[in-house]
């Protein structure tokens, strides 16, 4: 139970990062925002605390799955024209992404439970995808799909290095992206353009983007993700990610108060849909310790009336 409201509670970070990501997005390139982003985590990381105990393969597997393909992704999608409660949701591709690639890399079982919750999940947030199709063009759709499978990809491989600290990996894997990142931004982007929003970064007008960027720093990534790479620590990914798909339903109303993206009862029930479908799939059958013991009990007894009597 204690996971399961762990998890609950990284759904409703994570919800409130996507209204947070597009405050920064008005001011802040995206490319160079996510350089930016685990750069701030990085150096403290690198300064403070120690490296963590897994292999490198998955420390960068993690840094270039979670930092570089999703956030790029879905930053260069947002600034596209995503909003950014549709995006909330089909970013949640990510759990049958990663039950899919969990059970073809990690050969997980699902079982006919995870498989029904996470079909139901999934229906739901197709009913909110055809339903809001209207409200974005392709570009936008695809790029956040691929996030949504660098996402799955920094998921398994979280789980491969099973880290003994998660804070600790979530910290160093941002060491992998500034770099790779602000070489991209400064390509594609343009120095000047850089400078300029580095140079307006502490005026009034800039306020609400870098007050957006240090809640997508502290609370999304730190919290969020060293809370989320501990439950993959100890879960199955098959598990865990189920979970990541009640983000939208926290994304989409974050949206509605903070931009007015009001949604209507269709979204609201698909919504429910959602959330019934992680609900059941993370739910696990309890064994029937007392029919069992009868039955145990029984047998024993039956066993002692047919052996004679010792002394």
């Amino acid at each position: 139970m204690r996971d399961r409201l762990l998890a609950c509670f990284v759904a409703v970070c994570w919800g409130l990062n996507f209204p947070a990501t597009a405050l920064a997005l008005e001011h802040f390139p995206p490319l160079f925002m996510v350089a930016l982003r685990f750069a701030l985590v990085s150096v403290p990381a690198l300064l403070f605390v120690p490296r963590p105990a897994v292999k490198l393969r998955w420390l960068v597997g993690v840094g270039v799955g979670i930092g570089i393909l999703q956030f790029a992704f879905l930053y260069l999608g947002m600034a596209a024209g995503m909003p950014s409660g549709l995006a909330s949701l089909v970013l949640q591709a990510s759990a049958p992404f990663t039950v899919l690639l969990g059970g073809i890399w990690l050969h997980e079982h699902l079982s006919p439970r995870q498989f029904a919750g996470v079909a139901v999940a999934v229906a739901g947030l197709a009913v909110i995808a055809v339903h809001r199709s209207q409200t974005a063009a392709w570009l936008p759709v695809v790029l956040t799909l691929c996030g949504a499978l660098g996402w799955a990809i920094g998921n398994v491989c979280s789980r491969q290095a099973k880290a003994p600290n998660a804070l600790h990996l979530t910290l160093w894997s941002a060491t992998v992206p500034p770099l790779p990142m602000l070489a991209l931004a400064l390509v594609v982007e343009g120095p000047r353009r850089i400078r300029h929003s580095l140079a307006t970064a502490f005026t009034a007008d800039a306020l609400p983007a870098v007050l957006g960027l240090l809640y997508v720093v502290v609370v999304a990534t730190l919290v969020g993700y060293g809370i989320w790479n501990s439950l993959l620590a100890r879960h199955p990914s098959n598990v865990v990610a189920p979970f990541s798909m009640l983000v939208p339903v926290v994304g989409v109303l974050a949206s509605w108060l903070v931009f007015d993206e009001v949604p209507d009862a269709v979204e609201v029930l698909a919504g429910v849909l959602v959330v019934g479908g992680v609900l059941f799939a993370a739910r696990r059958r309890q064994p029937r310790v007392i029919g069992l013991t009868m039955s145990a009990m029984n047998s024993s007894a039956d066993s002692a009336r047919k052996s004679p009597a010792t002394t």
